[in-house]
């Protein structure tokens, strides 16, 4: 017998901890090398575990079980012949049993009452003292009826007789790690920054009228649609040029400014909340904008990202507009000290030279750190992003929306 120990491999730099998602196989399952055999948490991604070797497998950790970089996760005997796929001969039929007569089911034993019967363990009885719930209303599964913390944790409050029949169940599941380490930086973020949201509105008729003229083109010609996420982020990038304190963080006692814009983007996954990178977006075009957010946001979507493309990022883009939100102060995503929020876009009646037009209008949101973003950088900076967005062909395409959209 040769027995592989597979070990938790590192996922990435300062990651110590992964936890055990979901086993994708069974024990005493054969597997073929680089077969996915587990998904993994990490604080930062979902990543997928492959078979080193094939073999038997025999799994050394549950579900939900945190378990250390190194760690040995499972065992694979890689000298285990794979199982034929033929099927066992079939057996002659057997004569069929004589039915007996039915007995008569014994009657349950009555429990005997005990000093023990609905009295709570003391961990019980604190997580019950929490929850302002008497033992007494509490059924216990201990020994003799004692009522155990597992009881006590499962115990929900009365609020009287239920006026209806429907269901009143309580689901309750372990958060997974990303989960909580996006909980545990949301708090992080409003507890350690001096954070502040300014706002403005953005009038997306020019841009409207961009892509409806070249949608068409754009997509047959680079495969991929021309969203309003491309026209977002050269504005930021141009802002972000024009305001470098909004493109930079805080390091202890110094403040680091870059000069080059990484832009994290904002995904709603099966997993949670992620942030995937696109690097050097102020050297992208269009085009690139439009790929390197596709490519992203489906790798992410479908548990493929990987800690790299999440790690880093100056600057990050929100966009609650694609679930209906029309206005939210979004939070910083540290060590970053901005984030801008875009929302959904609604026709309203405005002015426009001395008129009252009807135009697609979009709230944005600027929320940023200002222990080293001013008032006059933060608003200087949502208003660069508005002028770039209400005058593309001059400020974001150097007057050649052709040239700017072939690239």
């Amino acid at each position: 017998m040769s027995i592989l120990e597979m070990k938790v491999p590192s996922p990435g730099e300062s990651i110590t901890e992964v936890e055990i998602a979901t086993w994708l196989v069974k024990d005493g399952d054969y597997v073929e090398k680089d077969q996915a055999i587990a998904e993994v948490d990490s604080d930062k991604a979902t990543l997928e575990l492959p078979a080193e070797a094939s073999g038997i497998i025999t799994l050394k950790a549950e579900e939900g079980d945190a378990v250390a970089v190194g760690q040995v996760v499972c065992l694979i005997d890689t000298a285990a012949a794979k199982p034929s796929g033929s099927t066992p001969a079939a057996e002659a039929p057997k004569a069929a049993p004589v039915a007996e007569a039915p007995k008569a089911a014994p009657a349950p034993a009555q429990p005997v009452a005990t000093y023990a019967t609905g009295s709570a363990s003391p961990a019980a009885k604190k997580i019950l003292d929490e929850k302002n719930i008497s033992a007494s209303e509490v059924k216990g599964t201990g020994k003799e009826g004692r009522v155990t913390k597992e009881d006590a944790i499962n115990a929900v409050p009365s609020f009287g007789t239920p006026t209806s029949a429907g269901s009143r169940g309580v689901e309750r599941k372990k958060m997974s790690m990303l989960r909580r380490k996006v909980a545990e930086r949301l708090v992080e973020a409003k507890n350690t920054t001096a954070m502040l949201t300014t706002f403005n509105e953005v009038n997306l008729t020019e841009v409207n009228k961009l892509r409806s003229q070249y949608k068409d083109s754009f997509k047959a010609k680079h495969g991929v649609s021309l969203g309003y996420m491309s026209f977002f982020t050269k504005a930021v990038t141009r802002a972000l040029k024009l305001f470098p304190d909004v493109n930079s963080m805080i390091d202890g006692q110094e403040q680091l400014t870059f000069d080059f814009i990484d832009i994290s983007v904002a995904v709603s996954g099966p997993k949670g909340l992620m942030v995937p990178v696109v690097r050097n977006a102020e050297l992208l075009t269009f085009r690139g904008v439009e790929a390197d957010i596709k490519r992203l946001a489906t790798k992410a979507r479908d548990g493929q990202i990987t800690v790299d493309e999440m790690t880093g990022g100056t600057f990050t883009i929100t966009n609650g507009g694609v679930f209906g939100s029309m206005l939210s102060t979004p939070i910083i995503n540290p060590p970053q000290s901005g984030i801008l929020g875009m929302h959904n876009i609604i026709e309203r009646p405005v002015a426009v030279n001395g008129q009252v037009v009807i135009a697609p209008m979009m709230y944005i949101a600027l929320s940023y750190d200002h222990r080293i973003i001013d008032g006059r950088e933060s608003v200087g900076f949502l208003v660069a992003v508005k002028e770039a967005l209400e005058n593309p062909t001059e400020l974001l395409m150097d007057n050649n929306p052709t040239k700017a959209l072939e690239l």
